[in-house]
């Protein structure tokens, strides 16, 4: 296992009647017969997409050649573990670095002219092509900016520009699927059992991936692995019972506080995953992410003396892939001789542990998950890790874990106010 827990700060929460409860929400899980199991296909998904990854690596190939740009449009599980996998695998600052693969631009997220205007004038007058990721095609974000950027490819490429547009979406059904088949985009599919936050490990994560360069193989064979494995089921079930319990001892917030900027979108989509799995029925844990060590100067005075009303998930990658000394400085004015040698993630891991004590002192139980670096293999097996803990902790709750009803009500008012007909 490339993921471990460290539990020794969260006390009464790691407990064998919970343990019992998420051995059965287990059970109910894998054996199909819980609330929506019918979109429970992420189950099985990395060892589906390891035999069809061929059709993604042509693509990819095919971009990187003519392309100096990526659009990635998308929004929710549409955008969230694709932006978690590249900053966790690549880069924060990936546009940024010299590197032989395109700039991939995240776009659609939103509906703020400044974010798309500035995307277009990132772009310039480079070669670029869009990935359009919609089960539906009818999400109004990403659909009014794949119109705008469909335009922008048929005025700078005419009647070519549709081999510049890759569509992921529905296999069979849905206006976005109807318009490829129609103007002959390459397609890739979103499965049908598969909900949008649980779908990075498809082709709506992994195409993104290969054009920037990542071996998708080694995700899936990881993540296939982790799902299969005892001690990756064992650790998934942890997670779970933890949560419960606190959940039923009264706390309504877990905080996810991560000590690594390249973790950020992986919290992001650590929201959304458990946020529109077990948001129903007035239940569930409000799940809000925190980047450390800086929010420790923001939010850090509120998580050790406010309200007791959460637990904390720190979350830390034991090896980075770079080394940096702390030098040694004549004269020692600014009193850091004491750690002069060091390397910075050693001082990042005491910042760590002195959180961890302070905040268990400051009555906030605690849970560690270490990471073991910032691999495809680890990247996999974390997200094989939340998936699993998801669906097990949402049938804990006696809840539908794969449903969201509550995001389409915002939908249908938008279009209403928009004076969309019925």
């Amino acid at each position: 296992m490339r993921i471990s827990i460290k539990d020794d700060n969260i006390g009464k929460y790691l407990n064998a009647k919970a343990l019992k409860k998420a051995d059965e929400a287990y059970e109910t899980l894998v054996s199909g017969k819980g609330p929506g199991s019918e979109f429970t296909g992420w189950l099985n998904l990395p060892e589906k997409m390891l035999s069809d990854t061929e059709k993604i690596e042509e693509a990819a190939i095919r971009i990187r050649s003519n392309s100096d740009c990526l659009v990635v449009i998308g929004i929710g599980g549409s955008y969230l573990g694709t932006r978690a996998l590249l900053n966790y695998i690549k880069s924060i600052s990936y546009n940024s670095l010299k590197k032989t693969t395109p700039d991939i631009y995240f776009i659609g997220n939103d509906l703020s002219t400044d974010h798309i205007s500035e995307v277009i004038e990132q772009i310039g007058e480079r070669d670029f092509s869009v990935n359009v990721i919609s089960k539906s095609g009818t999400t109004l974000e990403p659909s009014i900016t794949f119109r705008i950027f469909r335009e922008l490819l048929k005025m700078r490429y005419g009647d070519d520009a549709k081999n510049r547009i890759y569509v992921t979406t529905d296999k069979e059904k849905g206006l976005l699927k109807e318009e490829a088949d129609r103007e002959g985009y390459q397609t890739f599919e979103i499965p049908d059992d598969v909900g949008g936050r649980f779908s990075v490990l498809s082709a709506v994560g992994l195409l993104p991936a290969a054009v920037a360069g990542i071996v998708i193989r080694r995700i899936l064979k990881s993540a296939d692995s982790f799902m299969k494995s005892d001690e990756g089921v064992a650790l998934a079930k942890k997670y779970a019972g933890i949560r419960y319990s606190a959940h039923k001892d009264g706390k309504s917030m877990e905080i996810f506080s991560a000590f690594n900027p390249k973790l950020r979108y992986l919290g992001d989509w650590w929201e959304q995953l458990f946020g529109e799995s077990e948001g129903k029925e007035h239940k569930g844990l409000f799940p809000a992410s925190l980047l450390f060590t800086s929010d420790l100067h923001s939010m850090g005075q509120y998580i050790q003396d406010g309200k007791r009303l959460f637990f904390e998930t720190f979350c830390h990658v034991a090896h980075e892939n770079t080394e940096i000394s702390i030098p040694y400085l004549e004269g020692d004015q600014d009193r850091l001789n004491f750690i002069a040698g060091k390397d910075v993630s050693y001082a990042n891991l005491k910042a760590l542990e002195g959180t961890e004590i302070a905040h268990l002192e400051g009555g906030v139980p605690n849970i560690r998950i270490t990471f073991d670096d910032f691999s495809e293999e680890t990247f996999g097996e974390a997200i094989a890790f939340f998936e699993l803990a998801c669906g097990i902790s949402g049938y804990m709750l006696k809840l539908n874990p794969f449903d969201q009803p509550g995001v389409e009500k915002y939908k249908r008012n938008m279009f209403k106010l928009l004076g969309k007909e019925e």
